[in-house]
């Protein structure tokens, strides 16, 4: 949506993040709420059938029908915008809307994509399952390895995906190597930006096109609502996914789009607490007998680590993975062990989710990568004796001692 007629905050232009994160959005109503307010509607009066045509025609911008437009939905988008650096964002129902939202705007049969292999499950499947059946060709390659992006390259290939850091083995990618890769292409970059949200990341920063959220994690952050949204320019949000949002309506409810505006305002300071609880974490884990491997970019046995530090504002995140031990090629015994730690837990809430303030555990190989086939999770790396935490605002000593309980014993 272009600006037109829609006014908006009146901020100086050298305005940052933190004060983006509580100010922008839409200017008050006539009656000057400061907190913003809920649009709760599905559609908008017309001051008269002209208006109304020119309106639905995109030729005067205002609001319409909440499926496309609502004054709630565009403050969030504009908020989550700038802070990401972008100059537009269209919000939608989930994260993997957004992703469905982004194949089905830029993409047509016969068009080629090239993956991270280890991107979220569900991605895997949409892009490996969902858009083959429609002719669009995906090929997965390793998050870490620029040259096997570069090799996948085909005279077709329209899209380069990746999650930087990825779920749940917190592999970084270089962001401005892959997006010189895609403009020599001829191609796009997309970066989801779940694990680090622009508090510690702007993937633009770095030439990325667009940039994938699901707001259902950090940008909400406590675990409320479901949303997404793609962050790029202009010209694309209106060009390829306004129309596609019209017709296929993969809309965020007002409400939802309220919940996670609200979100962003405590977002930067969340995301330092939960990520120095992290790092804590995952020192811990690093010394503890029963743990095999640590994953997490703070560290620094990361293979990533500096590149990490260099694109993350010098931070790991709040994810933090680990496997447990478990002899050699002993994937059930893995699993045992995997599924021991989780319920032995007394506080760590046990679920897929991530971005709450409540400390989340989770077995990836069973959940969030379940559908995957087995050489699927291998080529990730996502072993059974794989347990994922993403840490909250627990008091961090609090967490060590709710491992310890399944760690500590067999």
């Amino acid at each position: 949506m272009s600006e037109g007629k829609i006014p908006r905050v009146k901020l100086p232009p050298e305005t940052r993040l933190d004060t983006l994160a509580v100010r922008e959005g839409l200017p008050p109503s006539a009656w000057g709420e400061n907190s913003e307010a809920l649009f709760l509607t599905s559609s908008f009066v017309q001051p008269d059938a002209a208006t109304a045509a020119a309106r639905f025609a995109n030729e005067e911008e205002a609001f319409i029908y909440s499926r496309f437009t609502n004054p709630t939905v565009t403050m969030m988008e504009r908020r989550l915008a700038a802070m990401e650096g972008t100059s537009a964002c269209i919000a939608t129902s989930s994260g993997m809307s957004a992703i469905l939202l982004l194949g089905m705007g830029l993409l047509k049969a016969g068009d080629h994509v090239i993956c991270s292999q280890s991107v979220f499950g569900s991605t895997v499947m949409l892009f490996g399952r969902e858009f083959g059946k429609f002719g669009v060709e995906t090929s997965f390659v390793s998050q870490t390895d620029v040259a096997a992006w570069q090799a996948a390259v085909k005279p077709n290939t329209k899209l380069l995906f990746a999650e930087s850091p990825t779920n749940p083995l917190t592999e970084v990618c270089d962001i401005r190597a892959l997006s010189a890769i895609a403009r020599d292409a001829g191609a796009w970059l997309a970066v989801d930006n779940c694990f680090c949200t622009p508090a510690l990341q702007r993937p633009v920063e770095y030439g990325a096109d667009l940039v994938i959220h699901s707001g259902t994690k950090y940008l909400d952050g406590q675990g409320r609502v479901i949303a997404g949204a793609i962050c790029a320019s202009e010209q694309i949000v209106n060009e390829k996914f306004v129309p596609v949002m019209r017709s296929a309506g993969m809309t965020l409810s007002p409400f939802n789009a309220w919940v996670v505006l609200k979100g962003l305002e405590t977002l930067s300071i969340r995301m330092q607490a939960q990520s120095e609880r992290a790092l804590a974490l995952a020192h811990w884990l690093e010394a503890q007998p029963g743990v095999e491997r640590v994953f997490y970019p703070g560290l620094a046995s990361h293979p990533q680590h500096a590149l990490a530090m260099a694109q993350q504002r010098n931070s790991g995140g709040a994810v933090v993975s680990f496997i447990v031990g478990a002899k050699k090629g002993d994937a059930a015994a893995a699993r045992k062990n995997a599924f021991h730690v989780i319920d032995s837990t007394e506080i760590l809430s046990i679920t897929a989710n991530l971005g709450d303030t409540k400390t989340t555990i989770t077995h990836p190989a069973s959940t969030s990568h379940g559908r995957l086939s087995e050489d699927q999770r291998q080529a990730a790396g996502i072993v059974q004796g794989m347990v994922r935490v993403a840490v909250g605002l627990d008091d961090v000593e609090d967490i060590k001692a709710d491992l310890l309980r399944g760690l500590g014993s067999p």
